[in-house]
């Protein structure tokens, strides 16, 4: 059983890296096809924020290369520089979908209220499960090893949970910044600009699905481990 639990983990793995380099590819691509209406990322986020009347959001620029995230905490857009700056299908694209998720905030959608609300669960999970599932390991033979790989499971089982809700989240807005991208003719003049922006958001929210498909295998390998040798004891 063991064995099987780990043969499902590596291939998650392998289509994790396929749909990551394919993703990559495609950002890369239509971050070099320039957008006719020759708007940025900054001034795409702010008109789709102001078209759905938010003006308390603040849109910066963080450091690094998609690290594009929208912080309900502190109410800010969070654009990297070449989505921030960028003029570009991709820049437009990845800008609308992290405005999507400041719609979402407000207007209260409850999936992502209870992913904002699982968060510090998930910080403790996480530091959790990275010290307590090698002890379980380690000490798999004893009592307390088979506790620590109980404590391990829920951690995992936390964590796979947060990763589900996500999927809904990250939809919802890529939905939210296409149709407003379709509304609104003067950023995206071309149905072929809004295609490739369709494709861009699709192969983002991929890496999100097999990111919960590697979760679902890792809980099913721990479940293996600790139940299956359980029942062969």
């Amino acid at each position: 059983m063991g064995s099987l639990g780990l043969i499902i983990i590596i291939a998650v793995a392998l289509i994790s890296f396929i749909v990551q380099a394919r993703f990559k590819n495609r950002f890369r691509e239509y971050s070099e096809t320039p957008l006719l209406s020759g708007m940025s990322g900054r001034d795409v986020a702010e008109k789709m924020l102001h078209d759905h009347g938010i003006y308390d959001v603040q849109i910066v620029s963080v450091e690094g290369s998609l690290t594009d995230h929208y912080n309900p905490q502190t109410h800010t857009v969070n654009l990297s520089p070449e989505v921030y700056a960028g003029r570009s299908i991709a820049a437009a694209a990845v800008a609308a979908h992290e405005c999507g998720h400041a719609v979402q905030h407000a207007k209260a959608y409850a999936w992502l209220q209870f992913r904002s609300a699982m968060v510090p669960v998930v910080n403790v999970s996480a530091n959790l499960l990275q010290w307590v599932f090698m002890l379980g390991i380690i000490m798999a033979a004893s009592s307390m090893g088979y506790t620590l790989l109980l404590i391990a499971f829920g951690a995992m089982l936390v964590m796979t949970l947060f990763s589900l809700v996500t999927l809904p989240v990250e939809f919802d807005a890529s939905n939210r910044a296409l149709a407003w991208l379709q509304t609104n003719r003067g950023i995206m003049q071309t149905s072929i600009e809004h295609s490739k922006a369709k494709n861009a958001l699709w192969w983002a929210a991929m890496t999100y699905v097999v990111a919960a498909l590697g979760s679902l295998a890792q809980l099913l390998y721990l479940a293996m481990i600790l139940f299956g040798g359980r029942r062969s004891s």
